[in-house]
Protein backbone atom coordinates (compact mmCIF):
# COMPACT_ATOMS: atom_id res chain seq x y z
CA UNK A 1 0.00 0.00 0.00
CA UNK A 2 0.85 3.85 -0.28
CA UNK A 3 2.60 5.13 2.87
CA UNK A 4 0.79 8.67 1.61
CA UNK A 5 -1.97 9.64 3.06
CA UNK A 6 -5.51 10.96 1.94
CA UNK A 7 -5.70 14.07 4.17
CA UNK A 8 -7.53 17.37 3.81
CA UNK A 9 -4.02 18.91 1.96
CA UNK A 10 -3.39 15.67 -0.22
CA UNK A 11 -6.79 16.13 -1.41
CA UNK A 12 -6.97 19.76 -1.55
CA UNK A 13 -3.86 19.51 -4.25
CA UNK A 14 -5.21 16.30 -6.11
CA UNK A 15 -8.64 18.38 -6.71
CA UNK A 16 -6.31 21.61 -7.47
CA UNK A 17 -4.64 19.73 -10.41
CA UNK A 18 -8.47 18.35 -11.70
CA UNK A 19 -9.64 22.00 -12.19
CA UNK A 20 -6.74 22.92 -13.73
CA UNK A 21 -7.86 21.61 -17.00
CA UNK A 22 -9.45 23.15 -19.79
CA UNK A 23 -13.18 23.67 -20.21
CA UNK A 24 -15.32 25.47 -23.20
CA UNK A 25 -15.78 28.89 -22.33
CA UNK A 26 -13.48 28.51 -19.19
CA UNK A 27 -16.91 26.80 -17.81
CA UNK A 28 -15.60 24.42 -15.74
CA UNK A 29 -18.29 21.85 -15.37
CA UNK A 30 -17.06 19.70 -12.80
CA UNK A 31 -17.40 18.61 -8.91
CA UNK A 32 -16.10 15.85 -6.80
CA UNK A 33 -17.00 14.10 -3.70
CA UNK A 34 -14.80 12.05 -2.01
CA UNK A 35 -15.23 8.05 -0.60
CA UNK A 36 -12.39 8.33 2.33
CA UNK A 37 -13.22 4.81 3.41
CA UNK A 38 -12.44 3.36 -0.46
CA UNK A 39 -10.23 6.59 -0.96
CA UNK A 40 -12.28 7.37 -4.16
CA UNK A 41 -12.65 10.70 -6.00
CA UNK A 42 -15.83 10.80 -7.61
CA UNK A 43 -16.06 13.10 -10.49
CA UNK A 44 -19.72 14.63 -11.33
CA UNK A 45 -20.61 16.91 -14.30
CA UNK A 46 -21.58 20.14 -12.92
CA UNK A 47 -25.29 20.41 -15.18
CA UNK A 48 -25.82 24.53 -14.01
CA UNK A 49 -21.75 24.82 -15.32
CA UNK A 50 -22.95 23.26 -18.82
CA UNK A 51 -23.92 25.16 -22.29
CA UNK A 52 -27.72 24.82 -23.17
CA UNK A 53 -26.65 26.65 -26.37
CA UNK A 54 -23.74 25.55 -27.68
CA UNK A 55 -23.33 21.88 -26.15
CA UNK A 56 -26.62 21.02 -26.08
CA UNK A 57 -26.01 16.83 -25.96
CA UNK A 58 -23.39 17.83 -23.41
CA UNK A 59 -20.36 16.41 -25.69
CA UNK A 60 -18.37 19.00 -24.22
CA UNK A 61 -19.15 18.65 -20.60
CA UNK A 62 -17.63 15.33 -21.20
CA UNK A 63 -14.86 16.32 -22.83
CA UNK A 64 -13.74 18.77 -20.12
CA UNK A 65 -14.48 16.65 -17.19
CA UNK A 66 -12.12 13.86 -19.28
CA UNK A 67 -9.04 16.84 -19.22
CA UNK A 68 -9.43 16.88 -15.54
CA UNK A 69 -9.93 13.50 -14.72
CA UNK A 70 -6.24 13.01 -16.58
CA UNK A 71 -5.14 16.08 -14.56
CA UNK A 72 -5.96 13.58 -11.42
CA UNK A 73 -4.71 10.99 -12.63
CA UNK A 74 -1.13 12.09 -12.89
CA UNK A 75 -1.06 14.16 -9.44
CA UNK A 76 -2.35 10.73 -8.00
CA UNK A 77 0.65 8.76 -9.63
CA UNK A 78 2.90 12.15 -9.08
CA UNK A 79 1.82 11.26 -5.20
CA UNK A 80 2.71 7.85 -4.91
CA UNK A 81 -1.02 5.90 -5.73
CA UNK A 82 -1.98 3.89 -8.46
CA UNK A 83 -5.18 5.75 -9.61
CA UNK A 84 -8.20 3.14 -11.13
CA UNK A 85 -10.41 4.92 -13.40
CA UNK A 86 -14.10 3.72 -14.00
CA UNK A 87 -16.04 6.08 -16.41
CA UNK A 88 -19.76 6.21 -16.48
CA UNK A 89 -19.78 3.74 -13.16
CA UNK A 90 -23.51 4.02 -12.36
CA UNK A 91 -26.36 3.92 -14.56
CA UNK A 92 -28.67 5.86 -12.32
CA UNK A 93 -26.38 8.44 -11.98
CA UNK A 94 -25.40 9.92 -15.16
CA UNK A 95 -23.83 12.98 -13.98
CA UNK A 96 -21.70 10.88 -11.98
CA UNK A 97 -18.76 10.38 -14.98
CA UNK A 98 -15.89 9.19 -13.42
CA UNK A 99 -14.58 7.71 -10.39
CA UNK A 100 -10.69 7.94 -9.32
CA UNK A 101 -9.45 5.06 -7.15
CA UNK A 102 -5.90 5.14 -5.02
CA UNK A 103 -5.64 1.68 -4.90
CA UNK A 104 -1.81 2.04 -3.85
CA UNK A 105 1.62 2.52 -4.75
CA UNK A 106 1.80 3.58 -8.37
CA UNK A 107 3.80 1.07 -10.09
CA UNK A 108 4.80 3.65 -12.92
CA UNK A 109 5.17 7.43 -11.29
CA UNK A 110 4.03 9.97 -13.32
CA UNK A 111 6.45 11.58 -15.04
CA UNK A 112 7.25 14.53 -13.82
CA UNK A 113 7.72 16.48 -16.59
CA UNK A 114 3.65 15.98 -17.04
CA UNK A 115 3.10 17.51 -13.40
CA UNK A 116 5.30 20.27 -13.70
CA UNK A 117 3.16 20.73 -17.26
CA UNK A 118 -0.05 20.44 -15.45
CA UNK A 119 0.73 24.00 -13.52
CA UNK A 120 1.99 25.46 -16.45
CA UNK A 121 -0.38 24.82 -19.12
CA UNK A 122 -2.04 27.59 -20.48
CA UNK A 123 -4.02 28.26 -24.15
CA UNK A 124 -2.40 30.48 -25.76
CA UNK A 125 -4.46 32.80 -28.54
CA UNK A 126 -1.43 34.51 -29.64
CA UNK A 127 0.07 34.26 -32.95
CA UNK A 128 2.75 31.62 -33.39
CA UNK A 129 5.70 31.52 -35.79
CA UNK A 130 5.72 29.44 -38.54
CA UNK A 131 9.09 27.26 -37.35
CA UNK A 132 7.78 23.55 -38.05
CA UNK A 133 7.05 20.97 -35.19
CA UNK A 134 9.62 18.46 -35.35
CA UNK A 135 8.80 14.87 -36.67
CA UNK A 136 9.97 13.31 -33.29
CA UNK A 137 7.16 15.60 -31.41
CA UNK A 138 4.43 14.88 -33.81
CA UNK A 139 4.86 10.96 -33.25
CA UNK A 140 4.94 11.83 -29.32
CA UNK A 141 1.81 13.79 -29.28
CA UNK A 142 0.12 10.69 -31.52
CA UNK A 143 1.15 8.06 -29.13
CA UNK A 144 -0.16 10.27 -26.15
CA UNK A 145 -3.47 10.41 -27.34
CA UNK A 146 -3.13 6.07 -28.22
CA UNK A 147 -2.32 5.77 -24.80
CA UNK A 148 -5.72 6.83 -23.79
CA UNK A 149 -7.71 5.33 -26.60
CA UNK A 150 -7.94 8.18 -29.51
CA UNK A 151 -6.42 8.77 -32.42
CA UNK A 152 -4.39 12.57 -33.31
CA UNK A 153 -3.95 13.05 -37.64
CA UNK A 154 -2.08 16.01 -38.97
CA UNK A 155 -3.51 16.66 -41.84
CA UNK A 156 -1.58 18.55 -44.85
CA UNK A 157 -2.09 21.29 -46.53
CA UNK A 158 -5.22 21.19 -48.28
CA UNK A 159 -7.02 19.09 -45.60
CA UNK A 160 -6.18 21.66 -43.37
CA UNK A 161 -7.77 24.60 -45.18
CA UNK A 162 -10.61 22.30 -45.16
CA UNK A 163 -10.63 22.56 -41.27
CA UNK A 164 -10.01 26.13 -41.01
CA UNK A 165 -12.87 26.67 -43.00
CA UNK A 166 -15.32 24.94 -41.81
CA UNK A 167 -13.39 26.00 -38.24
CA UNK A 168 -14.65 29.73 -39.77
CA UNK A 169 -17.92 28.88 -40.78
CA UNK A 170 -18.71 27.69 -37.35
CA UNK A 171 -17.75 31.26 -36.24
CA UNK A 172 -19.73 32.88 -38.27
CA UNK A 173 -22.59 31.19 -37.54
CA UNK A 174 -21.51 31.41 -33.28
CA UNK A 175 -21.69 35.17 -34.23
CA UNK A 176 -24.83 34.93 -35.68
CA UNK A 177 -26.93 33.20 -33.24
CA UNK A 178 -28.12 35.39 -30.77
CA UNK A 179 -28.47 32.43 -27.92
CA UNK A 180 -25.72 31.15 -28.35
CA UNK A 181 -23.38 34.96 -28.45
CA UNK A 182 -25.05 35.95 -25.13
CA UNK A 183 -24.15 32.75 -23.80
CA UNK A 184 -20.59 33.14 -24.67
CA UNK A 185 -20.48 36.66 -23.65
CA UNK A 186 -22.49 35.68 -20.67
CA UNK A 187 -19.40 33.34 -19.29
CA UNK A 188 -16.61 34.79 -21.00
CA UNK A 189 -17.49 38.59 -19.26
CA UNK A 190 -20.37 38.66 -17.20
CA UNK A 191 -22.78 39.32 -15.73
CA UNK A 192 -23.72 35.00 -15.83
CA UNK A 193 -23.26 34.97 -11.54
CA UNK A 194 -21.44 31.81 -12.23
CA UNK A 195 -18.75 33.30 -14.47
CA UNK A 196 -15.18 33.95 -13.86
CA UNK A 197 -14.56 36.16 -16.69
CA UNK A 198 -11.97 36.33 -19.27
CA UNK A 199 -9.40 39.07 -19.23
CA UNK A 200 -8.72 40.76 -22.09
CA UNK A 201 -4.99 39.06 -22.47
CA UNK A 202 -6.51 35.74 -22.21
CA UNK A 203 -8.88 36.52 -25.17
CA UNK A 204 -6.21 37.23 -27.19
CA UNK A 205 -5.71 39.47 -30.18
CA UNK A 206 -8.06 38.48 -33.73
CA UNK A 207 -5.93 37.38 -36.99
CA UNK A 208 -5.77 40.46 -39.23
CA UNK A 209 -5.57 37.93 -42.45
CA UNK A 210 -8.15 35.48 -41.20
CA UNK A 211 -5.71 32.62 -41.67
CA UNK A 212 -6.81 31.30 -38.04
CA UNK A 213 -10.35 31.53 -37.07
CA UNK A 214 -9.98 32.99 -33.31
CA UNK A 215 -13.16 33.01 -31.18
CA UNK A 216 -14.71 36.21 -30.47
CA UNK A 217 -15.39 35.55 -26.70
CA UNK A 218 -17.61 38.48 -26.61
CA UNK A 219 -19.79 38.39 -29.41
CA UNK A 220 -18.86 41.84 -30.72
CA UNK A 221 -19.88 43.25 -27.08
CA UNK A 222 -16.39 44.58 -26.65
CA UNK A 223 -14.83 44.77 -30.43
CA UNK A 224 -11.91 47.82 -28.89
CA UNK A 225 -10.21 45.07 -27.33
CA UNK A 226 -9.97 42.16 -29.97
CA UNK A 227 -6.87 43.61 -31.98
CA UNK A 228 -5.99 42.23 -35.04
CA UNK A 229 -2.31 41.11 -35.57
CA UNK A 230 -1.03 38.34 -38.48
CA UNK A 231 -1.13 34.94 -37.37
CA UNK A 232 0.91 32.49 -39.05
CA UNK A 233 1.08 31.68 -42.65
CA UNK A 234 0.48 27.66 -42.67
CA UNK A 235 -1.19 26.72 -39.22
CA UNK A 236 -0.14 23.26 -37.79
CA UNK A 237 -3.42 21.39 -36.78
CA UNK A 238 -4.27 18.35 -35.19
CA UNK A 239 -7.38 16.39 -34.93
CA UNK A 240 -7.81 14.16 -32.29
CA UNK A 241 -10.75 11.65 -33.32
CA UNK A 242 -12.42 8.54 -32.01
CA UNK A 243 -14.08 5.54 -33.06
CA UNK A 244 -16.74 6.14 -31.63
CA UNK A 245 -19.25 8.56 -30.19
CA UNK A 246 -20.18 7.73 -27.14
CA UNK A 247 -20.21 9.22 -23.70
CA UNK A 248 -17.29 7.24 -22.86
CA UNK A 249 -15.62 8.04 -25.97
CA UNK A 250 -16.07 11.86 -25.32
CA UNK A 251 -14.24 11.35 -21.62
CA UNK A 252 -11.21 9.33 -23.38
CA UNK A 253 -11.50 12.34 -25.40
CA UNK A 254 -11.14 14.73 -22.81
CA UNK A 255 -8.17 12.49 -21.23
CA UNK A 256 -6.39 12.22 -24.21
CA UNK A 257 -6.88 15.72 -25.05
CA UNK A 258 -5.33 16.96 -21.63
CA UNK A 259 -2.45 14.03 -21.67
CA UNK A 260 -1.89 15.64 -25.43
CA UNK A 261 -1.82 19.10 -24.52
CA UNK A 262 1.15 18.21 -21.32
CA UNK A 263 3.09 16.83 -23.16
CA UNK A 264 3.18 19.40 -25.49
CA UNK A 265 3.83 21.95 -23.02
CA UNK A 266 6.50 20.18 -21.59
CA UNK A 267 7.94 20.50 -24.69
CA UNK A 268 7.87 24.44 -25.16
CA UNK A 269 5.11 23.88 -27.67
CA UNK A 270 1.78 26.36 -27.58
CA UNK A 271 -1.21 25.41 -28.48
CA UNK A 272 -5.35 26.55 -28.54
CA UNK A 273 -8.16 25.18 -29.34
CA UNK A 274 -10.79 25.49 -32.48
CA UNK A 275 -13.86 24.11 -31.17
CA UNK A 276 -16.01 26.04 -33.33
CA UNK A 277 -17.15 23.45 -36.17
CA UNK A 278 -17.48 20.72 -33.44
CA UNK A 279 -20.40 22.88 -31.94
CA UNK A 280 -22.60 22.45 -35.55
CA UNK A 281 -23.07 19.06 -36.33
CA UNK A 282 -23.15 19.69 -40.29
CA UNK A 283 -19.69 21.24 -39.62
CA UNK A 284 -18.65 18.69 -37.52
CA UNK A 285 -19.28 15.71 -40.17
CA UNK A 286 -17.18 17.49 -42.55
CA UNK A 287 -14.04 16.56 -39.97
CA UNK A 288 -14.78 13.18 -39.63
CA UNK A 289 -13.31 12.19 -42.81
CA UNK A 290 -9.49 10.10 -43.51
CA UNK A 291 -7.01 12.64 -43.22
CA UNK A 292 -2.99 12.10 -43.77
CA UNK A 293 -1.63 9.99 -40.98
CA UNK A 294 -4.89 8.30 -39.55
CA UNK A 295 -8.53 6.70 -40.63
CA UNK A 296 -12.00 7.61 -40.19
CA UNK A 297 -13.24 8.51 -37.03
CA UNK A 298 -15.28 10.86 -35.13
CA UNK A 299 -14.01 14.40 -34.58
CA UNK A 300 -13.69 15.48 -30.95
CA UNK A 301 -11.26 18.59 -30.85
CA UNK A 302 -9.37 20.57 -33.38
CA UNK A 303 -5.77 21.40 -31.71
CA UNK A 304 -3.26 24.30 -33.11
CA UNK A 305 -0.12 24.05 -32.09
CA UNK A 306 3.02 25.61 -32.54
CA UNK A 307 5.95 28.12 -31.33
CA UNK A 308 4.98 31.39 -29.61
CA UNK A 309 4.21 33.75 -26.53
CA UNK A 310 2.58 31.43 -23.66
CA UNK A 311 -0.97 32.48 -22.94
CA UNK A 312 -1.92 34.10 -19.32
CA UNK A 313 -3.41 32.06 -17.04
CA UNK A 314 -7.77 31.94 -16.88
CA UNK A 315 -9.01 32.36 -13.53
CA UNK A 316 -9.91 29.17 -12.02
CA UNK A 317 -12.50 28.54 -9.19
CA UNK A 318 -11.24 28.01 -5.57
CA UNK A 319 -11.23 24.22 -4.86
CA UNK A 320 -13.75 24.40 -1.41
CA UNK A 321 -16.40 25.68 -4.30
CA UNK A 322 -15.72 22.45 -6.56
CA UNK A 323 -15.56 20.22 -3.41
CA UNK A 324 -19.18 18.66 -2.47
CA UNK A 325 -18.80 19.26 1.73
CA UNK A 326 -15.46 21.77 1.14
CA UNK A 327 -11.99 21.20 2.07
Amino acid sequence: MSTATLDATALERLVAAAVAAPSLHNTQPWRFGIDQDTRTIRVYAATDRGLRHTDPAGRAVHVSVGCAVLNLRVAAARSGWAPVTRLLPRPDRPDLLATVRLAGTARIPAAPELYEALWRRRSSRFPYTDRPLPGHLLAELAEAAHLEGASLVFPGRRETDRVLRATQEGEVRNRADADRAAESRHWSSGPHPASLGMPAAVVGPQDSLERVPVRDFGAHRHPAVLLARPYERHPALALLRTAHDRRTDWLRAGQALERILLVATAHGVRTSLLHQALEWPDLRAHLDGPARGGGPGRAQMVIRLGYGPEGPASPRREVGAALEGGV
